[in-house]
């Protein structure tokens, strides 16, 4: 009954008037115990929701409140994994003001959004890549290290944070194989590995001996723009090269871009007998649900009932 008594009135306080929100959010960052990067998503999480907050004047947030910011991340058309990132954030955060008996946990219970059965992007086709690959001008350096990337993309199945990531002394030999160790999605650091094939590893070197002054501690993929030079590129970089290249053999669709190469990679690997444990340690894949999804779509298009109906 107390506590009940304490909650109702700490309730009333307005949230945005009365508590100093950017030392409470320092105080609850530090309070996590996540890996830093899990923090930079909370720390974005509670930018968005108090951004929102602030121009809807709002000044006291109930459940309500909640379930509207829920709906306008939707709205904006956002991943689901992000939508439900921020929740999870704004969720922690209202516990830990009950906990602290700040404020009532207004987040309890409400739900993040339902994953899509199948992926946001579409694959790319064996010819769409060879394509893509066959246009790159390799007599300069930018075509040199558009064609390793590309070409190291569609082979492993790397995340563009991953290739940008990439350092040259992370590729490295055991058991006689080139292995580049990856920094994957959420971790923090490079305890993963894909398999560097020659076909892969040649275009890479070829690059790298084209480079001036390149020391073992520099980035595998550097940027040329004068701003710029010899430092680490951005995923946004990586992803706008892959379009500009796509739009190059007329490809402008939304579905296709620099994931699809990834796409690409799994479809391709199950087609050729890769089972799907070998799949999801190749992609990294923490779920094998997520792995599975591929799996799903290649016998849904190969033995779909609509190949029985014939009149």
């Amino acid at each position: 009954m107390r506590k009940n008594q304490e909650i109702t009135q700490f309730q009333e306080k307005p949230i945005v008037r009365s508590l100093n929100m950017p030392e409470l959010i320092k105080d609850f960052l530090a309070a996590q115990d996540v890996r830093p990067i899990s923090k930079e998503v909370y720390r974005k999480g509670m930018e968005r929701f108090f951004t929102w907050i602030a121009s809807n004047e709002i000044q006291q947030p109930d459940r309500k409140a909640i379930l509207r910011f829920k709906t306008f991340l939707i709205e904006l058309r956002l991943a689901a994994n992000t939508v439900n990132s921020y929740l999870v954030a704004v969720k922690r955060f209202f516990a830990y003001l009950e906990g602290s008996r700040l404020y009532p946990d207004i987040a309890k219970g409400v739900k993040g959004v339902k994953q899509p059965k199948t992926h946001l992007r579409e694959a790319l086709t064996i010819s769409q890549v060879k394509e893509m690959l066959n246009i790159i001008d390799v007599s300069t350096i930018q075509g040199k290290r558009d064609f390793a990337m590309i070409n190291l993309m569609a082979r492993t199945g790397l995340r563009t944070i991953e290739i940008i990531r990439a350092d040259v002394e992370d590729i490295r030999q055991q058991g006689g194989e080139a292995l580049l160790f990856v920094q994957g999605k959420g971790r923090d650091s490079k305890d993963e590995f894909v398999i560097l094939m020659d076909a892969a590893l040649k275009p890479i070197r070829r690059y790298i001996r084209c480079r001036k002054g390149t020391t073992q501690k520099m980035p595998l993929f550097t940027s040329l723009s004068d701003r710029n030079k010899g430092k680490r590129l951005t995923t946004k970089t990586v992803r706008e090269s892959v379009k500009n290249y796509l739009r190059k053999i007329n490809i402008d669709d939304s579905r296709l871009c620099a994931h699809s190469l990834r796409h690409f990679f799994a479809t391709q690997a199950l087609k050729a007998g890769s089972d799907l444990l070998q799949v999801k340690d190749a992609m990294r894949h923490a779920s094998i649900e997520t792995t599975q999804k591929y799996i799903h779509n290649l016998e849904r298009i190969e033995k779909g009932a609509e190949r029985h109906i014939d009149f």
